[in-house]
């Protein structure tokens, strides 16, 4: 698979991986943390690229790695070779207005006209 390929697909994808960020972002939002929060928000531009064959249905998924200051992976978008889609999002937060509740993640998947997002909690013990 040659560069080209690579920027080929990523620019394909650019607008609807653009949206799937906003919509992590909105759920971020949506969820209460303030507009000033410490959560660094995702940006298509900022996700490192590849390209991967899917070993099941052989087509090739465009799949972008988002790192944190520290290198450390904070989330993933893949772009299925059938035009769906599958991103997770690190919040690692506590929820903002219910204590019983720790923000781990962000997920998104679906189709360019059909993206469902939800965040993925974990119960606090009390």
């Amino acid at each position: 698979m040659s560069a080209e390929s690579l920027s080929e697909h990523v620019e394909m994808r650019r607008e609807f991986g653009k949206t799937v960020c906003q919509r992590i972002a909105a759920n971020i939002a949506k969820l209460g943390f303030p507009v000033q929060t410490q959560i660094a928000l995702p940006e298509y531009e900022a996700a490192q690229f590849s390209l991967v064959s899917d070993p099941f249905t052989q087509s090739v998924d465009l799949v972008g790695y988002w790192y944190d200051a520290n290198k450390r992976r904070i989330g993933q978008i893949k772009f299925h070779g059938d035009g769906s889609f599958y991103a997770e999002y690190d919040v690692v937060q506590p929820h903002p207005t219910k204590k019983q509740w720790f923000v781990e993640a962000i997920n998104a998947w679906g189709k360019q006209d059909n993206i469902k997002t939800e965040a993925k909690l974990l119960d606090v013990p009390q």
